[in-house]
């Protein structure tokens, strides 16, 4: 009791800081600029809640705090438990309510013009924001006085943390996006456009299976989605299977060409590929010069998408499937080949079943990445568009149809939607546990030979095309002009990134500007991707609360939207009261954490099905908090996943261009808009020295989150044997 009582004096205690002395609405200079201290008693812009109360929209939220502190003093925690959740949740809804309601000019909707005319208000700020935080942490409180989830509350908090940011920067950007699709050039309300565009014969057309025509564009998109996940799954685990399984030299080697592709601009993968096999390729005269064939355009379209694809999410299969991999008990394989099975018959039977949930998890997101890909279609589609580019020029193009640009949307949710229930429904209820704690012996079993021999030969002929590819790459930024001046320069390099001295070192490249950006945002976004991806893995995989199921199908679909409906819907969602974030950092950042933190979740997912549950139950029966059995037992067991998520959302944030280029501003410019720019002005030798220049910089830094979040060791320890003194042996 005294415990429930102390931690509910300083959520008190918080609240009333937020409402009394904390600027209410947003700053233009930001809140840590701390510049508007000085103004803080001259500026009612920058007054607290309590200054603000004027506006009577806000007189609840002190009232709903003032009823927590009575009941803090009259009711004891078994029976104010349902009433803190219910006043916290009241408190979330009336403030979002009244922010939606109210907004810079007056009411946003005109059938609440009834009600009277009221003045306009700003973007919450600071105080509104941590008001809204309490509000949440009284919900959980609540419901931790009740006993939900064992009383747990570092549990039940983290969950209604998750439910509010999901439904912050997941569904509240796609509402304000699907309403769009139902408004008119002046603002009114038609169904006339979604009626058009959703028996477009063009999206479901199934003319080339029955030799009348084309494939509709859903079609078309799911076939190339179907072929990308397999090949990437395949080769991600033949990579997997020679890095953990074999022993071979280069290792370390094919571990770097891995995840060379997922470092690279998604263009400059689909550029190499049109200056090497395109019509005018040299490879592509090479083989016309030899053979006689006319090979045309064969690249431009599905083949050569799938191509560029394999190259740039074969990475992402293999960094899911790592962990998996190595996750698998020797003991298991041990105990097959102890009673007489083949080291075939123990892969198929033993190892490769136990791998069933990271093979599914890579096969989900290759689909998924493959159908939201953008920049590989944009540059590699030609005349054959898929439903990202699709959504693209509905929005931006000269047709302008944002209703097109929901019903296309719609249909990529559905399809990647469906992959995900079809996932579930295949691994169903089986149990994939091969981490007890018990010790075994620490060697899996040799390959055999029907496998490893044509794993190694696909894993080292994929090699070395990457390495073809990306030599091609690099050649291009030393190079006046890629295919047609190959004479050698630095000029491009020195043009990027020249460092002048002028009483000390100035930074006179045209790149270093975005590049510091977007080290810094990266930097800040991989580890809060990591954190919220594992932690939410954590509570779908450990914990049993309503409503589980409905929200990892939420958190799906952040990864599931085209980077290109993400960045417009964020652009139309938080470019005006009561999340204003337009044109700042802050955009950027929880752009990337909310769109790559499914990743996270499902290598996390993947991961932690191969951890017994008896490992934190004895933890928890030990007296251990929930956070100290996730620090203490959990996560050191999930290195590699924990470093597949910092991989991850490092490189995306640095690679990313769909949602990037909808939300950089001049202040805050990214890479990847910055090449796009250069590309556009036909200065490709520049945009391929700063490709360079960030494969080598991403390299770097993920070798250094290899080093500080180490390898997860499972082998038995082995104790030296006792040193016996010769003069103590017993003759």
């Amino acid at each position: 009791m005294m415990r429930d009582n102390r931690r509910l004096d300083f959520l008190l205690l918080a609240a009333a800081i937020s409402f009394l002395l904390v600027p209410w609405y947003r700053l233009r200079g930001g809140f840590f600029g701390l510049g508007w201290v000085g103004d803080y008693l001259g500026d009612d812009r920058i007054w607290p809640g309590v200054a603000q109360l004027g506006q009577w929209w806000l007189w609840p939220v002190p009232v709903l705090i003032l009823l927590a502190a009575g009941l803090r003093l009259t009711l004891p925690p078994a029976r104010r438990g349902g009433w803190l959740a219910m006043i916290g949740a009241a408190g979330i809804v009336w403030m979002m309510t009244q922010g939606l309601s109210v907004g810079l000019r007056g009411w946003n909707w005109g059938a609440l013009e009834a009600l009277g005319e009221v003045g306009g208000q700003q973007a919450f700020g600071a105080g509104a924001i941590c008001m809204l935080l309490c509000f949440a942490a009284m919900i959980a409180f609540g419901l931790a006085e009740r006993g939900a989830l064992k009383g747990d509350a570092f549990v039940l908090g983290a969950i209604t943390l998750l439910i509010l940011l999901v439904a912050l920067f997941v569904f509240y950007p796609l509402v304000s996006m699907f309403t769009g699709a139902f408004q008119d050039f002046d603002g009114s309300f038609t169904a006339e456009g979604v009626a058009r565009n959703i028996g477009d014969p063009n999206i479901w057309s199934l003319g080339c299976l029955i030799g009348a025509g084309g494939c509709g564009v859903a079609w078309r998109t799911f076939f190339l989605a179907i072929c990308t996940a397999t090949g990437t799954t395949l080769l991600g685990l033949a990579f997997a299977l020679v890095a953990t399984r074999m022993r071979l030299p280069f290792k370390k080697g094919l571990r770097l060409l891995t995840v060379l592709p997922i470092i690279t601009p998604p263009f400059v993968i689909g550029l190499a590929l049109t200056l090497m096999l395109g019509r005018a390729g040299f490879v592509t005269e090479f083989i016309e010069d030899i053979t006689g064939w006319e090979l045309g355009r064969w690249l431009y379209g599905l083949t050569g998408i799938w191509i560029a694809q394999m190259l740039s999410f074969t990475p992402i299969a293999f960094l899911v499937l790592i962990g998996v991999v190595e996750g698998v008990s020797p003991s298991m394989e041990e105990a097959s080949q102890t009673m007489r099975a083949s080291r075939w018959r123990t892969f198929r039977k033993v190892s490769l079943p136990l791998m069933a949930p990271g093979i599914a998890n890579a096969f989900l997101i290759g689909f998924i990445e493959s159908m939201a890909d953008f920049g590989n279609p944009l540059v590699l589609g030609g005349n054959g568009g898929v439903l990202s580019t699709e959504i693209f020029f509905a929005v931006v193009g000269a047709q302008h149809d944002p209703a097109r640009a929901a019903v296309l949307a719609t249909v990529l949710l559905g399809f990647t939607l469906s992959a995900f229930l079809a996932q579930r429904l295949w691994l169903g209820r089986r149990n994939f546990a091969t981490v007890s704690g018990k010790g075994d012996g620490g060697r899996h079993a040799a390959l055999p030979r029907r496998v490893a021999w044509p794993v190694a030969c696909i894993a080292f002929l994929w090699a070395g095309f990457t390495v073809f590819v990306y030599g091609m790459i690099l050649f291009g930024g030393f190079v006046k002009t890629w295919g047609l001046d190959h004479s050698l320069t630095f000029a491009h390099y020195a043009r990027a990134f020249s460092v002048g001295f002028d009483g000390g070192f100035v930074w006179t490249g045209v790149a270093w500007n975005s590049f510091w950006t977007t080290m810094t945002i990266a930097m800040i976004a991989a580890p809060l991707t990591a954190i919220v991806g594992l932690l939410t893995a954590w509570l779908i995989v450990r914990q049993r609360f309503p409503g589980r199921g409905i929200f990892e199908f939420a958190l799906m679909m952040s990864f599931a939207i085209p980077g290109t409906v993400i960045g417009i819907s964020y652009i139309m969602a938080f470019n005006l009261p009561p999340v204003q974030m337009t044109g700042t950092a802050l955009i950027l950042i929880f752009c990337f954490v909310f769109r790559n933190m499914p990743v996270g979740v499902r290598g996390g997912v993947a991961a932690m099905a191969q951890l017994d549950g008896s490992l934190d139950e004895a933890s928890l029966t030990l007296g251990a908090s929930s956070p100290r059995t996730l620090r203490k037992v959990i996560l050191p067991l999930l290195r590699p996943a924990i470093l597949a998520a910092l991989v991850y959302s490092f490189v995306r944030a640095i690679t990313s261009i769909s949602a990037v280029i909808f939300l950089v501003s001049a202040k805050y410019n990214m890479a990847t808009a910055y090449i796009v720019g250069l590309v556009e002005n036909g200065e490709y030798g520049v945009a391929i020295a700063y490709s360079s220049v960030l494969i080598v910089v991403m390299i770097s830094i993920i070798g250094t989150f290899q080093l500080l979040v180490g390898e997860r060791r499972l082998r038995a320890r082995v104790q030296p044997a006792p040193r016996i003194n010769p003069q103590e042996t017993p003759a």
